[in-house]
C-alpha cells in the first residue's frame, strides 16, 4: 500500500505514535488509509450539511476495510460573493483547492480520496487534484437545492437576482421583494437550477468519477445522498485494490463525453473553463474548437432553469444523467466504453429509462438540432469566446448594436440602474479577465438587472457569466482587454455584430482602424498589488486555456 511509507518500519515508530495520538489503532493502520476532503462550511448553502455526507462516506469507507481519515477544503459561495470585490476571488480559489488538497494527500501519503464537494469552483478544483496527484479517487457531491414555491410556482436564486432589476424598475414593491426572497432558497444543497455547480456535478458523473446520482438527487432526499455516499466509500476501497486512478478514467474520450452531455443539457458556460482546466492537470488539450465540434452534432434535449422551467429534481425524476447518456449515445456522441469508478459508461446507461419526456426529449424532437454553449469568433475575440446559446431567445441570436462601454462590472452596474442602457445597445465589461479583473468575475448582476428591467440589450465581456445568467450574454472574450486583446480599443459608439448560428463576434472596424487604436493604447496599472490575487494574476493564463495557473 501507498500508505505503508508513513506506517511501516521501525523507523516509522514515531509515526505510528503520532497515529496513536488521535486514536487510530494498530489495527487501522493494517488498512488502507483513505483520505476523507470535506468541504463543510457554515457559509454555503451547497456545503452547510456536508458534515452528514461525509460521516456516511467513512461508514462506508469502514464497512469495505478501510481507515477513514478527514480534513478539509474551503469554499467560496459565488451568490453571496457576487457583484462586489469578493467576485474576484471564487475562480481563483479552484487553484487553492487543488493545491491544497495535492499538500495534504501527498504529505501524508493516503491510498485513495473520497472528494467532498458540491459548488461552483470546489467541485472543478477537486477534480483538478484528483487529476494532478493521480491517486485513486471518487467524488460524492451534496446535490442540488429543492426549488423554491412562491405564488404557486417555482423560484430559484436566479429570481432573486432579477428581481433587483424588477424592484428598480418599479415592477414589484419592497413587501414583495423580502417576501420572494424568503421563499426563493428552501434549505441546503448547490443553488435549484442548470448553474454552475450542478452541472460540473452532473458532468462528474459523465467524466466517470462519480456515481450515477451524484449531480440530481436532490441534498433534501438527504437518505439517498447517504446511501449514495456510503457507496462511493465503498467503491473508493475497489478503486484502490485494482489500483484504478483518475487518468485512467478521465481520458480524452471521457472529456468528449462531459462535452457532449454539456451541451445536451445546456449547462454554464463556466464548464468551459473547468473542463480545459481538468484536462490540462489530467496532461490533456481542449482547444475551443472541439466543444463546437461536439456542439454542432449533439441535439439540445433538456431545458432546465434559468433557459427553461424545470429544475435538478425534474431532471432527477425523469432518469438523470444516465437517461441524458443513454438518450444522446442514440446520436453518436457518446463514448461507451469508457472506464467510471464502478464500471463502464455503456453499463451505466444499459438499463436507463427516459421517465418523463416533457424533462429529457428524444434526440428526434430536440429543443434545438444543436449543443447548449456555442464558441464564437471574429476580430473581436481572436482566441474565442462562450456563449450559453440555450439561454439566448430566438430573436437575440443575431444582432447589432452600439458599444456602450465600460472598464468594469461596477461601472456597468450604475449605468443600468441609471438607466443609462437602453434597448438595442451592446454593453460592453473589460478589464473583468482572469488577469484584468484579477480573477474573472461572474457578471450575473448586470445581466439580472437588465433581465428584470426587460431591457433588449446583449452584454459582452472578458469576464465571465454565473451559470445562472440568461439572455445574449457572451463571455470569456480572449485575448482579454489587460493583455491587450481588441476588446481593448472598442470606444464608446463603435457597431458589434453578433451572429451566434454563424458563430461570429465582430466589430465594425478595419485591421488598419484597429492598429491605429492599439498604438495608443496602454495597459492600465494592475487592480490588485499586493496578497494572493498579485500573484494570481501574474501566473493565470487567459480563459480560452482554462484561466490555469502555470
Amino acid at each position: 500500500m501507498r500508505s505503508d511509507i508513513v506506517k511501516k518500519g521501525s523507523t516509522r515508530a514515531a509515526h505510528r505514535s503520532l497515529f496513536y495520538a488521535m486514536g487510530y489503532s494498530p489495527e487501522d493502520l493494517k488498512k488502507p488509509l483513505i483520505g476523507v476532503v470535506n468541504a463543510f462550511n457554515e457559509i454555503i448553502p451547497g456545503h452547510i450539511h456536508l458534515r452528514t455526507i461525509a460521516d456516511a462516506a467513512k461508514l462506508g469507507i469502514a464497512a469495505a476495510g478501510g481507515t477513514p481519515v478527514e480534513f478539509p477544503a474551503i469554499g467560496i459561495c459565488d451568490g453571496i460573493a457576487m457583484g462586489h470585490e469578493g467576485m474576484k476571488y471564487p475562480l481563483a480559489s479552484r487553484e487553492l483547492i487543488a493545491d491544497s488538497i495535492e499538500a495534504v494527500a501527498m504529505g501524508h501519503a493516503f491510498d485513495g480520496l473520497v472528494l467532498i464537494p458540491n459548488c461552483d469552483k470546489i467541485v472543478p478544483g477537486m477534480l483538478m487534484a484528483a487529476a494532478r496527484i493521480n491517486i485513486p479517487c471518487v467524488v460524492v457531491s451534496g446535490g442540488p437545492m429543492m426549488a423554491g414555491r412562491y405564488q404557486g410556482g417555482d423560484i430559484s436564486v436566479t429570481q432573486m437576482f432579477e428581481a433587483a432589476g424588477l424592484y428598480e424598475a418599479g415592477k414589484i414593491s419592497a413587501e414583495e421583494l423580502t417576501e420572494m426572497e424568503q421563499s426563493a432558497c428552501p434549505g441546503c444543497g448547490s443553488c435549484a437550477g442548470l448553474f454552475t455547480a450542478n452541472t460540473m456535478n452532473c458532468l462528474t458523473e459523465v467524466l466517470g468519477m462519480g456515481l450515477p446520482g451524484n449531480g440530481t438527487i436532490p441534498a433534501a432526499y438527504l437518505g439517498a445522498r447517504k446511501m449514495l455516499a456510503k457507496k462511493a466509500g465503498q467503491v473508493i476501497l475497489d478503486l484502490v485494490e485494482k489500483d484504478i486512478k483518475p487518468c485512467d478514467i478521465m481520458t480524452l474520450e471521457a472529456f468528449k463525453n462531459a462535452i457532449a452531455v454539456d451541451m445536451g443539457i445546456g449547462g454554464s458556460s463556466n464548464t468551459v473553463l473547468h473542463l480545459t482546466a481538468i484536462a490540462h492537470e489530467a496532461g490533456i488539450q481542449l482547444p475551443l474548437e472541439l466543444f463546437d465540434q461536439i456542439s454542432l452534432k449533439t441535439p439540445y434535449i433538456t431545458k432546465l432553469s434559468p433557459a427553461g422551467t424545470h429544475h435538478l429534481q425534474d431532471l432527477n425524476e425523469a432518469g438523470g444523467i444516465s437517461a441524458v447518456m443513454m438518450e444522446l449515445a442514440k446520436a453518436g456522441v457518446i463514448q461507451t466504453k469508457a472506464l467510471t469508478v464502478d464500471g463502464t459508461i455503456g453499463a451505466r446507461i444499459e438499463h436507463a429509462v427516459i421517465r418523463r419526456t416533457d424533462v429529457i426529449k428524444p434526440i428526434d424532437v430536440p429543443y434545438r438540432n444543436r449543443g447548449g454553449i456555442a464558441i464564437l469568433k471574429g476580430n473581436l475575440a481572436l482566441d474565442g469566446a462562450v456563449v450559453k446559446e440555450s439561454a439566448v431567445a430566438e430573436d437575440m441570436l443575431i444582432f447589432e448594436g452600439k458599444a456602450r462601454v465600460f472598464n468594469s462590472e461596477d461601472e456597468a452596474i450604475e449605468a443600468i440602474i441609471g438607466k443609462k442602457v437602453h434597448d438595442g445597445d451592446v454593453v460592453v465589461i473589460r478589464y473583468e479577465g482572469p488577469k484584468g479583473g484579477p480573477g474573472m468575475r461572474e457578471m450575473l448582476n448586470p445581466t439580472a438587472v437588465i433581465a428584470g428591467m426587460g431591457l433588449r440589450v446583449a452584454l459582452l465581456t472578458d469576464g465571465r457569466f454565473s451559470g445562472a445568467t440568461r439572455g445574449a450574454c457572451i463571455g470569456h472574450i480572449s485575448p482579454e482587454a489587460a493583455e491587450g486583446g481588441n476588446i481593448a480599443l472598442i470606444r464608446e459608439g463603435d457597431i458589434i455584430n453578433i451572429d451566434i448560428p454563424a458563430r461570429k463576434l465582430e466589430v465594425r472596424l478595419t485591421d488598419d482602424e484597429l492598429k491605429q487604436r492599439r498604438s495608443s493604447w496602454t495597459a492600465p496599472e494592475p487592480k490588485v498589488k499586493s496578497g494572493y490575487l498579485a500573484r494570481y494574476m501574474r501566473m493565470v493564463t487567459s480563459a480560452n486555456t482554462g484561466a490555469v495557473v502555470k
